[in-house]
Parts: C-alpha cells; structure tokens; sequence
C-alpha cells in the first residue's frame, strides 16, 4: 500500500508538470510566431534576461517566494527593458542588435549582482531563487499551473482580439501607419504579450534557456505553412509537445533535468520540421532536385 501510494503520487506530480510544460508551450510557441516574423527572435533572449533583476527586487521588497509576487517583478523588468531597447533604437543612432546586446548584459548583471546580495543576507527563504535562473519544472505546482493557464490563456485571448492589427504590424508595419493604425502602442502591446509568455516559463525552463521556448515552436511551424492562422496554431502543438515529452523523458531517468529536456525536444521537432516539412524540408526539396533532374534529362534524350 505505502508502494501504491508514492506511484499515485509520482503519478500525480508527473500529471501535474506536464500540464504545466504543455501549457507553456502553448502560450510561448503560439506568441513566438510574432516574434520570430518580424526578426525579432533574440528579443525573448534579452527580456528573460532583463527579468532577473525583477525577480530580485520583488523579493527583497517583500521578502516573499509567492510565484504571481515574482512574475510580476520579472514582468515590469522584462517590460522596462524591452521599452529601453525600443527607446535606444528610436532616440540613438545606435541599432536594434547593439542595444539588445546592452541591455540585456546590463539587466542580467545587475540581477547576479542582487541574487548574490540576497544569498549573503542569509535569509532561509531565499532557497529556490536559481531557479529562475536554469530553471526546475520538476518543481512546478498546481498554483503554478493555474498561473500559467490563466494569464497565458489571457495573453492568447488579447492576441486573437487584436489579429488584424497585430497582423499587420508584423507584415507590413508602413502600411498599417498609413492607415491610421497606432503602430507604436501596438508594438508596445505585443512586446508585452512576449513578456508575459517569457515569465511565465522562467521557473520551469529558467532565464538561460527560456528564449528557445519562443524561437524554436514558432521555428518549427514556418517550415510546414506559409498562413499565419495555422503558424500559430502549429507553434502551439509543437510547444506542447515538446513540453510534454521533455516531462516523460525527464521522468524516465534519474538527474536529467525538465527544463533543458523540453528544449532539446522542441529542438528535435525544429529538425525534423527542416528535414521532411513537405514545401521547405530538405529532403523533399532534394527529391525534388534529382527528379527535376531525371525529367530535364530524359527530356534531352528524347531531343536527341
């Protein structure tokens, strides 16, 4: 009976890690898509970065390791320093790369620096602040989910509000100023869709890693689809499953961390989307290539 009762739970914490690796992978694969057509991949980079920071000062403020206390911290930083590279770029003559690369240097030390502070002021409750930093999914809780489901469902709900306008901001953002759309707060308002996906997942896969969990999905889909709507829709499942398989195999084997497993999943379905995707994969354009070929030669026999 003691047996039974460490399997149904095991089987309970498994059940409940992978709803929520499923779950970030939905949400950040679904808003990765944006950030991956408009060039903009290693912005998820620099805002996971520049949360560190955030996290921290929540903490020291209110002492507390509550996840929504945090994630709001991580949050407003992702948010100022994402509003920091747009203002660099706008008000300097310094480009987009550079200022990412500055303020995302910038942010992440000034976060080791405050983690450093926390950890030598001895306070017990500072355990398990690095993991934002690598990430542990395998410590993820129903309260954890339920954060998850509720602002990532949020966050998809404003992107489907806004598809026409977020569609052409990310497409033909000129055209859409030449229609009286108001470009620069829907660019702010994306940015914080990417923000809210990018804290949402820093505990399970941590601020080293979280940028592959926007990217890759997103990567992914635009190998099978030229359509937007179903780019999306793909990110989102291959999110997903990278989420959920990372959780097994993790859970299959002693000491392999969750967080980098679903990412090197999701870097699986990324290769193999490059390799055998019908219209862009590699191995049907070869066929395609060496048929071409067949038929350009048989029709110069017939020529001859």
């Amino acid at each position: 009976m003691e047996s039974l009762s460490i399997l149904i739970h095991l089987d309970y914490t498994l059940m409940i890690v992978a709803i929520g690796a499923a779950l970030l992978g939905t949400v950040s694969g679904a808003l990765g898509t944006y950030a991956v057509l408009r060039r903009q991949s290693l912005l998820g980079d620099a805002i996971s970065h520049a949360a560190l920071p955030g996290i921290a000062i929540a903490f020291l403020l209110t002492g507390s390791k509550t996840p929504l206390i945090l994630v709001l911290g991580a949050a407003i930083a992702g948010w100022l320093g994402t509003l920091l590279i747009m203002s660099i770029v706008r008000l300097t003559r310094i480009k987009y790369d550079s200022a990412l690369a500055i303020v995302l240097s910038t942010f992440f030390g000034v976060g080791l620096v405050l983690h450093t502070l926390i950890q030598r002021t001895g306070n017990a409750n500072q355990a398990g602040l690095d993991t934002f930093l690598f990430g542990q999914a395998a410590t993820i809780l129903e309260r954890d989910v339920l954060t998850i489901g509720i602002l990532g469902g949020a966050s998809i709900i404003v992107t489907l509000v806004f598809w026409k306008e977020l569609k052409l901001l990310v497409f033909d953002e000129d055209f859409a100023a030449s229609l009286g759309f108001p470009t620069r707060t829907l660019d702010i308002l994306l940015t914080s869709l990417l923000v809210i996906a990018i804290v949402l997942g820093l505990q399970a896969v941590g601020a080293v890693l979280m940028s592959a969990m926007l990217v890759a999905p997103a990567v992914a889909a635009r190998q099978w689809t030229n359509r937007l709507r179903l780019m999306v829709f793909l990110a989102g499942c291959f999110g997903a499953l990278a989420g959920v398989s990372g959780t097994i195999i993790s859970s299959t084997a002693s000491r392999i961390p969750t967080g980098p497993t679903i990412v090197l999943c999701a870097t699986v379905v990324v290769g193999i989307s490059i390799a055998f995707a019908p219209n862009r994969g590699l191995v049907w354009h070869r066929i395609r290539h060496q048929r071409n070929r067949r038929d350009l030669k048989m029709a110069a026999e017939a020529q001859e």
